[in-house]
């Protein structure tokens, strides 16, 4: 079962500019100077009146509303089609990420990227944005006073991209829509919040920590699937769990994996911030 979702728009919607030391800001066809007088609105009022992704992306990268901003190189508003139909929201740029200024562009994004094409769809066709758009140093969790800086403009991306499905990638992702909830029972489930369906899987992080999760992640992309066309209004009612002790093989293909068995083991919720800097490239290929 594919995915094939056309519109015509050219990757990068959210217009970034991953170029480092930028003494400009991009608010489309007008380009203040840093130092100019013009003052950039970033209140909640002020986020709620941008009519574009790009306005959207101006205001992240001029943002200083938590501490975070002293610690960047590029912040990372997000990128993709204004008008997807899937958005997946992470959890925070890592170190790959804060120096190009767009997300998921390590060893994670690489393995995204297989996901994304073993149900016929790609960047171009989807939106990826994280919960914030900072890198927190240190390999830290993101502060909840950070995450709740940076919701304004998660809010308003999706307001103007409205997307049919909300993919959560890993526990801090999904605590925004179900907060308490751990994402080893959850992940796998279609769920419904506030007039949006959400649908929970794992961070692709959690794939290079452990090999053994890999066949979940690519039966749970194989849902995304069947939900964006349409095929079932409910994926996974009892999740399964991957059985830690008893790892699959590290070439598994797509079209062979079989849906893992429930067992006793979850999988530990680490924080998956700045995974590209314990990477493992011997097993960054889903085939």
């Amino acid at each position: 079962m594919t995915f094939i979702h056309d519109t015509g728009y050219e990757t990068g919607g959210d217009g970034y500019d991953t170029r480092a030391g930028e003494t400009e800001v991009n608010l489309g066809p007008v380009i203040l100077p840093a130092d100019s007088p013009v003052t950039l609105d970033v209140s909640p009022s002020g986020v709620g009146s941008a009519e574009n992704l790009d306005q959207i992306a101006s205001l992240v990268r001029n943002c200083t509303d938590c501490p975070l901003a002293g610690h960047r190189t590029n912040a990372v508003p997000g990128e993709g089609n204004p008008q997807a139909e899937v958005m997946f929201i992470g959890e925070g740029p890592g170190f790959q990420e804060d120096r190009q200024g767009r997300p998921f562009v390590g060893p994670a994004g690489k393995l995204l990227d297989g996901l994304l094409a073993s149900i016929g769809t790609n960047r171009n066709d989807v939106f990826i944005a994280n919960m914030v758009k900072c890198r927190p140093p240190d390999n830290r969790d993101p502060a909840p006073a950070e995450i709740a800086a940076c919701t304004k403009y998660l809010d308003r991306q999706i307001e103007l991209i409205n997307p049919k499905l909300i993919v959560t990638l890993g526990r801090f992702a999904f605590g925004r829509y179900f907060p308490g909830e751990g994402i080893t029972k959850a992940r796998g489930n279609l769920r419904e919040k506030d007039g949006r369906k959400i649908f929970p899987v794992l961070h692709p992080a959690a794939v290079l920590r452990r090999e053994e999760l890999r066949p979940t992640m690519i039966a749970d992309f194989k849902a995304i699937a069947e939900i964006l066309e349409g095929g079932t209004e409910d994926v996974n009612k009892e999740p399964a769990l991957v059985e830690a002790e008893a790892p699959q093989p590290a070439q598994l293909s797509f079209g062979d994996s079989p849906r893992p068995a429930a067992v006793s083991a979850p999988p530990a919720e680490t924080s998956t911030v700045n995974v590209e800097e314990a990477t493992q490239p011997e097993q960054l290929s889903l085939f």
